[in-house]
């Protein structure tokens, strides 16, 4: 439970950090500060992520959990839907390209299986 509570709250800093570095990182000390946060994070002395995670992060999921369901139930109905349309498109384009390469490669085969003629073969002096 404690790496759980650790790792949700070291990904809410993550996807925080990537708008903050933008903004505050000329901020004299802040990667020596960004540092000493994630020391503390994840620290067994100060159980930092444990503290972070039981006042804020519990209560807003807490919270939120009907919409984060709803959410949740939509994607997985828009990614079945997306699935399946990008599956009959994909199978479609290898079909077209199976077509295209059927009747391209079909002279090809045709010549080659001619020189492999009667005629072709009594050219070839016998050795016996």
């Amino acid at each position: 439970v404690r790496w759980m509570m650790y790792w949700i709250v070291f990904a809410l800093f993550t996807a925080t950090e990537t708008v903050t570095d933008l903004l505050i990182a000329w901020f004299p000390f802040y990667y020596e500060v960004k540092m000493a946060f994630v020391i503390w994070l994840l620290s067994p002395y100060t159980r930092g992520a444990s503290l972070l995670y039981r006042k804020f992060v519990h209560p807003t999921l807490s919270r939120k959990e009907k919409e984060i369901d709803t959410y949740i139930i939509q994607a997985r109905d828009r990614s079945y839907e997306t699935v399946v349309r990008f599956g009959k498109r994909g199978l479609n384009l290898a079909a077209t390209a199976a077509v295209k390469a059927a009747t391209k490669g079909q002279g090809a085969l045709a010549g080659r299986l001619r020189s492999f003629s009667m005629q072709d073969l009594r050219s070839v002096p016998d050795e016996a």
